[in-house]
């Protein structure tokens, strides 16, 4: 048999493997630590008429961690400096913290999906060049998984559904009605914050396993 036909047969075979592997082992987790996505006009107040976010790494899309970075200040006067903003610039400003930093803020925001604020806490947000006070617009995220519209016809589901996911790891868990979003510029990515990641023992890049309903 002729070597380099040998040779691609076995790099074919390793990579199929590979796939395989990767597919059965489940979706990537990625862990979301605290941030603040601004509209522009939250933008211009904190750093500056025109001011454009300097980019520190792409996500998803069009997505991406900023340099910039703000401070979260709450009606008791608590603070968490160096939040982290992620662009592009949104419709509407919203801060996502998790449970930890509310003992921290003091304040009680609702467990929602991205976008759903009203009735989140209010936040006042500081930056360089001046400050906001915004009086809905901290949430803790729900627990959410994108998909690519290929992997969602693959595990079938679609968007909005609820699904569970396994851990299956030093710390086994189940994680209930977990949102499912789905757009053609996601990664295949469950997203959830760190107090969930700290609590299951998983961190970015750990696989975990959808069970549909």
């Amino acid at each position: 048999m002729d070597n380099k036909y040998l040779e691609d047969l076995i790099s074919k075979t390793v990579v199929d493997i590979l796939k395989k592997k990767e597919e059965s082992d489940g979706i990537k987790v990625g862990v979301s630590a605290r941030h603040v996505h601004l509209s522009r006009k939250d933008l211009d107040a904190l750093f500056g008429e025109g001011y454009e976010l300097t980019k520190k790494k792409m996500l998803m899309g069009d997505q991406f961690a900023a340099e910039e970075c703000v401070t979260l200040v709450s009606p008791n006067l608590k603070t968490i400096e160096g939040v982290r903003i992620l662009g592009p610039v949104r419709s509407q400003s919203q801060v996502e913290i998790s449970r930890t930093d509310t003992f921290k803020l003091k304040v009680s925001p609702p467990v929602r999906p991205s976008g759903e604020l009203k009735g989140a806490a209010p936040m006042a947000l500081v930056g360089p060049k001046g400050s906001i006070f915004l009086n809905e617009c901290c949430i803790i995220a729900n627990r959410h998984i994108h998909l690519t519209p290929e992997d969602a016809e693959k595990y079938g589901v679609k968007d909005n559904d609820l699904v569970d996911v396994e851990i299956e790891n030093s710390k086994p868990t189940r994680f209930y009605d977990v949102q499912v979003r789905v757009r053609a510029d996601f990664n295949t990515e469950m997203h959830i914050d760190t107090d969930d990641a700290n609590a299951c023992a998983i961190k970015t890049g750990d696989r975990v396993r959808i069970i549909t309903k």
